[in-house]
C-alpha cells in the first residue's frame, strides 16, 4: 500500500501544515484547519484530461512557437445584448474565458447566469448544477420566461463526468454552480475543500482552454465577503466578478475586479423583479430619482467606475454625541477614510466633530472607493454640522488632502459631461484640472485649491 501523510490546510486561504493549529498563521482564521491524506498513490491517479475530455488518452505533444509564428484571429465574442452585461465583460463574452462569478447568498448569482439561456437563444449553453436539482432549475427558468432547446441542464458534482457531457454537447458556454459543489473523485478531501476546489478549477480551465468555449464557474464568499476558497483561485481564471448589492434594495451591481478582456473595476446595474433582472442604462438618473432638496447633509459626487461615469448622492447626519466616544457609522465608505477627512475639516475648517456622532450613507446601496469623491463627503458631513441646506445643483469631485488642499482627479472631461446630461448647473473640481477641460460644456465649471473655499462657495 501507498504509504500517506496526514497534512493540515486552511480552508480560508490555503495555508498547509503538518499538526493541526488552532489559529491558522498564514491568515490568522481560527478553526479553519481540516485534516486533509496526500497519497503518493493518488498523485499517479490524476486524469488526464484532454482536448477531447477522456482519460487515458494521449494529447498531442505542445511545440513553443515563436512571437511572429502565433496566428492571431479575430476575437469571437458572444454580444448577449445586455448592454450592462456586455461592459462588464468587456465588449461581450470572449471566447475561450475561463470566468468567476461571486456574491452573497441570495443576491441572484443563479438568477444572472440562467438568464444567459434568454440572452443566448441560439447558443449552446450547459448548465452543471451542483446544488439545486434540473426539476429546481426548470422552475426558475419558467419564472424568467426562459425556454430555450439550447440551454442543457446536468446536476452532477463529479468533474469527470463535467468532462464528458463537454465533449458530447460541444457547448459554447458552460456554467459551473457552484464550484464548491464541484470534486475530482482521485482526490481524498471532501468536495468545497481547499484541495478540491483548486485542483477541480484547474481541470475545468484546461478543458475550457482546450475547446475553446466560454465558462462561468460561480463561488460562494466568505463571512468577510471574499471568495471562499485558496488565493489562487481568482489568479486561475481570466475574469472575476462581484455580485454586490443589499437584499432590501431591488439594485445590483456586477462589479468586474478583474478582467484580462476589458477594463478593471467596471460595473452593471440591474434591477431585480420578479421575473428577473432588469438592466438599468441610466443609474445615475436612477440614483438621484429620491434625492431631497433642501435638507442639509446632502450632496453630490461623480464617481468613476471603470470608464463609466456615475453620479450618486452622498448623506450625511451629524448630531450631538450622548456617549464618551462618538460614533462614526458608515455605509457605502471606508470608515478609514471618512476619519481621515472628519480629521482635517477639524483641523483646516475648525468644525470640532469631537463631540459629534458622524453618520455617513451612500444612497442606493453603491459602494465608492474612489477618492475623487472625498470632497463630497467633506462638504455634506459640514452641510450637516452647519444646518445648512449645501447647493442642489452643484456636483462636487476632487480628493482631499492631509492639508485641506483640494488634489487632481482623473479623467475629468467625462465626469462633467455626466453631469451636464443630468441638468446640474456647476461642477466644482480641483484647480489643476480646469487646464485638461478642452471645449465648452453646458455647464459652469468652477475651480478649488482648498476645501475652506469649497466650503464658503457651497454652503
Amino acid at each position: 500500500m501507498a504509504s500517506s501523510q496526514p497534512r493540515y490546510v486552511c480552508q480560508e486561504c490555503g495555508h498547509e501544515a503538518h499538526k493541526w493549529m488552532g489559529k491558522c498563521p498564514g491568515c490568522g482564521a481560527w478553526n479553519a484547519l481540516v485534516q486533509e491524506t496526500e497519497s503518493a498513490e493518488v498523485e499517479a491517479q490524476v486524469p488526464d484530461l484532454n482536448a477531447d475530455g477522456r482519460d487515458g488518452e494521449p494529447a498531442g505533444h505542445n511545440q513553443p512557437e515563436q512571437l511572429p509564428e502565433v496566428e492571431l484571429g479575430e476575437e469571437a465574442r458572444l454580444q448577449t445584448g445586455v448592454e450592462e452585461f456586455d461592459r462588464v465583460m468587456g465588449g461581450g463574452i470572449m471566447q475561450g474565458s475561463f470566468s468567476l462569478i461571486a456574491g452573497d447568498p441570495g443576491i441572484g448569482k443563479s438568477t444572472l447566469m440562467t438568464e444567459l439561456g434568454g440572452y443566448l437563444p441560439d447558443r449552446t449553453i450547459l448548465y452543471v448544477t451542483g446544488e439545486e436539482s434540473k426539476r429546481q432549475v426548470k422552475l426558475r427558468a419558467h419564472r424568467l420566461g426562459i425556454d430555450s432547446d439550447a440551454l442543457y441542464l446536468l446536476a452532477e458534482t463529479n468533474v469527470e463526468e463535467i468532462a464528458n457531457a463537454v465533449h458530447d454537447i460541444g457547448p459554447d458556454l458552460l456554467v459551473a454552480d457552484s464550484i464548491q459543489t464541484i470534486y475530482r473523485p482521485d482526490l481524498s478531501s471532501a468536495p468545497g475543500s481547499v484541495s478540491q476546489v483548486r485542483e477541480s478549477t484547474a481541470s475545468l480551465r484546461k478543458l475550457t482552454k482546450d475547446q475553446e468555449f466560454s465558462t462561468f464557474l460561480v463561488g460562494h464568499v466568505t463571512k468577510k465577503g471574499t471568495i471562499a476558497g485558496p488565493r489562487v483561485l481568482e489568479h486561475m481564471v481570466d475574469t472575476v466578478l462581484y455580485f454586490e448589492g443589499d437584499q432590501n434594495h431591488a439594485y445590483r451591481i456586477l462589479r468586474s475586479v478583474k478582467n484580462r478582456f476589458g477594463a478593471a473595476n467596471e460595473i452593471g446595474v440591474f434591477e431585480m423583479r420578479e421575473d428577473g433582472l432588469r438592466a438599468v442604462p441610466n443609474p445615475s438618473e436612477i440614483f438621484l430619482s429620491e434625492r431631497g432638496y433642501g435638507v442639509s447633509g446632502s450632496t453630490v459626487v461623480c464617481s468613476l467606475e471603470g470608464t463609466r461615469p456615475i453620479l450618486v448622492e452622498i448623506q450625511a447626519l451629524v448630531t450631538p454625541t450622548s456617549y464618551s466616544t462618538p460614533q462614526r457609522t458608515v455605509t457605502g465608505f471606508a470608515s478609514q477614510r471618512l476619519q481621515m477627512i472628519l480629521a482635517v475639516l477639524e483641523k483646516r475648517a475648525g468644525l470640532a466633530f469631537s463631540d459629534h456622532d458622524v453618520f455617513i450613507n451612500v444612497a442606493g446601496g453603491v459602494r465608492l472607493e474612489e477618492p475623487a469623491v472625498d470632497l463630497g463627503v467633506a462638504i455634506a458631513a459640514a452641510s450637516s454640522f452647519r444646518d445648512i441646506p449645501a447647493d442642489t445643483g452643484s456636483v462636487l469631485i476632487g480628493e482631499v488632502g492631509l492639508g485641506g488642499e483640494i488634489r487632481t482627479v482623473s479623467r475629468i472631461e467625462p465626469r462633467i459631461k455626466e453631469a451636464a446630461k443630468l441638468g446640474f448647473d456647476r461642477a466644482v473640481v480641483p484647480e489643476n484640472n480646469l487646464d485638461r477641460i478642452a471645449g465648452k460644456h453646458d455647464i459652469d465649471v468652477a475651480g478649488a485649491e482648498q476645501l475652506t473655499g469649497v466650503v464658503d462657495l457651497v454652503l
